[in-house]
């Protein structure tokens, strides 16, 4: 069937968030949605890789860019190309007050702004270009280098920068620690612990490059460049924290030299034994570069394979723009993007068998990770079987991916039913086996809830553990209920979790994408695939916080100072096509619109997305939707714009696959 034959078969910056845009639109029986649902299958179908994978840009800030220069000038290899490509992009993202931000639209931020200016610095930017100047003086008003963030004290330090005396101490000891110590590094998120273990190295050496320039003009006082702070009370967390680690600084001097030795070669060996086939480590950024720095100050020359490799992988997280700029994703996507896709198209009314359905289902399936990573540390018996977000991530499989897999396999019939029931029964076992002991299920790991990580003065930035969310539980439970398992204990321990957090004002937090949109466009599918009545109290009140929120203009947007700012920001921001896809999702779910009874939200919903589509068939959307931290680390997924529309419009105009609309 082709994409017309399968439309025609179906029936037809800081401020408070103040609405902006055109008036609302007029609700209509317009059956434009067909045709923009063509369209958009259309082009998400062109956008697959031969080898049956999609793959959108994930774009973050320029930290990423500045700290690659920054990697390369600690190790001597940083070129003339690669550094007037990353000055390009660095200089378009200033805003026009001189800072960077860590969103599109957001406010300035320092740390950012910090790095940003020292990248340019080192590419030859004159300080004394208006450009430079006006980040300059942002800086030094915000409270100069002394008030940026660890990281990016850590970073300046490498060239002297800044004092390592004066940074929180992290000692590689830490690497003995058994798991039911406290602040273990298996008692971090996967990205924490992964990160943590080579700056463990990095701290014990304090290694210091020839600094090809000053920095005196961030300082808030040249005269007094490295301010002390005082030290917070007795009383709480941060007080003792901070004495534990003037303890370590004491203890980084007279350190047993046999027992660092032994340290710093366990946390070598750490390392290398989780690099990736592809050179990476956890497919993200932050551990790639401090674990190359780690094991080149453990002796790794540039040549050893290891390091070649884990150089290597930069270049395929490398974007080349039009213009000859070059910027860096922090991650990659392929089996997320592609599971959704898939999904998509099978809302979008795809047969079951389409040819590119089971390419991505070939492909899916060969990801399959099957042997143990360190999730086994908290669950040694439990057989593997999962998926990753990435390329290549054997090690860290996570929950949220493996469901959503295990739903897009579910839709497709792929012709070795035996190979697809097997890889989806490991998954769900998996999953299940993932459960925490509240009921819900984390990212990564299992009862990854301690309190005590996010309070060490080392960890001033973003989230460094894993406790479990709704977004990803709705997703388990979402699966568990399509597999058969509605009535599970598992499952309805899962339902009893999502109703117990639900906010007051009807919505649901959002971990992983932004934010009270994300987090109720997640619950409610999952929630009446589980077998709750669309008239269920919870779901009323979900369904009246999406109505409230939805914009003038008929679309739903929010801005990621929801994260911060709750109050004012919740469910508010300009609408976005993925935003307004996953309220569309919620509300079709619930009974709203072609399935139920008539909603004028729904047709408002529809129309924006109909309205405001490119004549590529995608949506242009420069808002960053997706989290990694949040508010700390902001992702725009540049896939989002597309495969969460196609499926809102397949849900609308074919039925929702709770409602045995789907054939």
């Amino acid at each position: 069937m082709t994409v017309a034959q399968a439309a025609a078969a179906v029936p037809l910056g800081s401020r408070r968030w103040e609405p902006d845009g055109p008036t609302a639109v007029v609700p209509s029986d317009d059956p434009t949605a067909a045709e923009a649902l063509e369209r958009a299958t259309a082009e998400l179908l062109s956008r697959q890789s031969p080898d049956g994978w999609w793959k959108g840009d994930l774009e973050t800030n320029v930290t990423m860019d500045a700290e690659d220069l920054l990697l390369r000038q600690f190790l001597g290899i940083r070129t003339a190309e690669h550094t007037e490509a990353t000055a390009t992009w660095i200089r378009s993202q200033q805003r026009e007050d001189g800072t960077w931000s860590t969103f599109y639209g957001g406010p300035a931020e320092l740390s950012t702004t910090v790095e940003a200016y020292v990248a340019l610095k080192l590419a030859g930017d004159d300080p004394n270009a208006p450009h430079m100047q006006a980040a300059a003086r942002h800086v030094r008003a915000a409270g100069g280098i002394a008030a940026s963030r660890v990281f990016t004290r850590i970073w300046l330090a490498l060239f002297g920068w800044w004092p390592w005396d004066r940074l929180p101490e992290m000692p590689p000891e830490i690497i003995f620690l058994p798991r039911w110590v406290p602040l273990n590094i298996y008692a971090f998120g996967c990205w924490a612990r992964q990160t943590i273990v080579p700056l463990t190295v990095v701290s014990a050496h304090r290694p210091v490059r020839p600094a090809p320039f000053d920095l005196d003009e961030l300082h808030a006082d040249p005269a007094d460049p490295y301010p002390a702070r005082p030290l917070p009370p007795l009383n709480g967390w941060d007080g003792i924290f901070e004495r534990l680690d003037l303890a370590l600084h004491v203890y980084h001097r007279h350190a047993v030299k046999p027992l660092r030795r032994v340290a710093l070669a366990q946390a070598g060996r750490w390392i290398v034994e989780r690099q990736e086939a592809d050179g990476c480590w956890g497919g993200i950024q932050p551990p790639a570069v401090y674990s190359l720095i780690a094991l080149h100050l453990l002796g790794y020359d540039l040549e050893h394979p290891v390091m070649r490799a884990g150089l290597a992988a930069f270049d395929r997280f490398t974007v080349h723009t039009e213009d000859g700029a070059r910027w860096l994703e922090a991650c990659q996507s392929p089996v997320w993007d592609t599971c959704l896709a898939t999904i998509a198209l099978r809302d979008a009314g795809l047969p079951a068998d389409h040819p590119a359905l089971v390419s991505a289902v070939d492909w899916m399936l060969a990801e399959e990770i099957t042997r143990p990573g360190d999730w086994a540390v908290q669950r040694p018996r439990l057989a593997p079987g999962g998926w990753a977000f990435e390329f290549e991530n054997d090690n860290y499989p996570d929950i949220d991916d493996t469901a959503e897999v295990v739903l897009a396999l579910q839709r497709v019939a792929h012709p070795d039913r035996e190979k697809l029931a097997g890889a989806v029964k490991r998954g769900v076992e998996w999953n299940l086996g993932m459960q925490s002991k509240n009921g819900a299920w984390g990212a990564f790991d299992v009862d990854n809830t301690s309190t005590l990580p996010n309070k060490l003065p080392f960890c001033d930035f973003g989230e460094v553990v894993d406790p479990p969310s709704a977004d990803v539980t709705a997703h388990v439970v979402e699966m568990l209920a399509e597999t058969g398992r509605a009535d599970d204990r598992a499952t309805r321990r899962g339902v009893d979790w999502l109703l117990k957090n639900q906010e007051a004002d009807g919505s649901w937090f959002g971990r992983w994408g932004t934010n009270y949109i994300y987090g109720t466009g997640s619950v409610l599918p999952a929630l009446v695939a589980a077998g709750l009545p669309t008239g269920h109290p919870a779901i009323r009140r979900a369904v009246s916080w999406l109505e409230d929120r939805q914009n003038p203009d008929g679309g739903w947007g929010e801005d990621m100072r929801s994260y911060e700012d709750p109050e004012h920001w919740s469910g508010r921001g300009d609408s976005t096509a993925s935003q307004t896809a996953w309220a569309l999702m919620a509300l079709l779910s619930a009974g709203e619109g072609p399935d139920g009874a008539r909603s004028e939200s729904v047709e408002r919903g529809v129309q924006w997305l109909c309205h405001t589509q490119l004549p590529s068939g995608s949506w242009d959307e420069p808002q960053f939707t997706g989290t990694g931290f949040p508010w700390d680390f902001s992702i725009n997924y540049h896939l989002y714009r597309l495969v969460f529309p196609v499926t809102a419009l397949g849900r609308y105009l074919h039925g929702s696959p709770l409602t045995g609309g789907r054939k």
